[in-house]
């Protein structure tokens, strides 16, 4: 395995993964960081909860989700059949049984499915199509549950503002990655 892409802290910790052909992961600096910037604020260790990783791609965030939180449920879904394989692989590096799900599928076809049912939501869409992530992002605000989390990675230059219904919590860069930690409105 020639990826430097590791899990950056948590039960496992170091461990390398794999990348899908053609994958852009968030770099294991920025991903410290933004780490570093919801661990402090967002969830209790010993809390239960649901994390969606929209566009998983090598499911690096997903996974260090896994790594830091055993109570946490993640679900997985990319487009690419590629990716999906690649997220499976990694999975069945770290054993971790039943507390993650996997699917084939477009995001967006799937926020009728997990977007009222995850508490954070990240939201990572290829870079050179900035429009499908700040599409998802407008629809996902009519099905996500009130003060559920999203964290929006985009490419800093474009600087997509998120749509009504949102508090932005943190908007951060690092590199080319541009990270808004936002909040859903409760009603």
């Amino acid at each position: 395995m020639d990826s430097k892409l590791q899990i950056i802290s948590g039960r496992f910790h170091g461990r390398k993964l794999y990348l899908p052909p053609m994958a852009r992961p968030t770099q294991n600096r920025a991903r410290a960081a933004l780490f570093n910037m919801i661990a402090a604020n967002l969830f209790n260790p010993d809390d239960e909860f649901t994390v969606w990783d929209a566009f998983a791609g090598s499911g690096a965030f997903g996974i260090e989700i896994l790594s830091r939180y055993p109570n946490a449920h993640v679900i997985f879904t990319d487009i690419s059949p590629e990716s999906i394989k690649t997220v499976r692989k990694n999975l069945a590096l770290i054993n971790i049984g039943d507390v993650a799900t996997t699917e084939q599928t477009d995001a967006t076809m799937a926020i009728k499915k997990y977007g009222s049912c995850a508490d954070l939501i990240f939201v990572d869409a290829p870079y050179d199509m900035a429009d499908v992530g700040t599409d998802f992002v407008r629809a996902i605000t009519r099905r996500a549950k009130n003060n559920a989390v999203l964290i929006w990675e985009q490419e800093a230059v474009h600087h997509c503002p998120p749509p009504h219904g949102w508090n932005i919590l943190r908007d951060k860069t690092y590199g080319r990655a541009r990270f808004l930690i936002l909040q859903r409105d409760s009603e």
